[in-house]
């Protein structure tokens, strides 16, 4: 009798947004898109094995490349973050509505998620 499969071997499932996901192994290509294309969510089309048109996610290509594992892309959320806060500053100022405080304590958390804890002192 053959051994079941360990859930450790099963594909990871990674979240597109807009409640899709997908299988890790069968995204083959990311591309994110630009200008009038991007916005209200849209971020990245996701090229996957099987499925024969891309699928709009709502994440940018980095946040989805470190779910999938991705090394290169570890140090990615804080940068998708600062994206993101920027998005939202360009859209308020285009609707003439900046809520500075609500930006202010955006960009405190930012600039704290970017502070390296200080390090200890040597004695000798």
């Amino acid at each position: 009798m053959a051994d079941a499969p360990r859930m450790a071997d099963a594909p990871r499932m990674v979240f597109l947004g807009f409640g899709k996901y997908a299988r890790a192994d069968k995204i083959y290509a990311l591309e994110p898109l630009r200008g009038n294309e991007r916005g209200g969510g849209r971020r990245t089309r996701v090229w996957i094995e099987g499925v024969p048109d891309p699928i709009v996610a709502s994440r940018t290509e980095r946040a989805i490349l470190h779910e999938m594992g991705q090394d290169a892309a570890a140090a990615s959320p804080l940068l998708d973050d600062a994206i993101a806060l920027a998005e939202r500053l360009a859209a308020a100022a285009d609707e003439g509505r900046v809520d500075l405080g609500d930006l202010g304590r955006r960009a405190r958390r930012l600039l704290e998620a970017t502070a390296r804890a200080p390090e200890a002192q040597k004695l000798f």
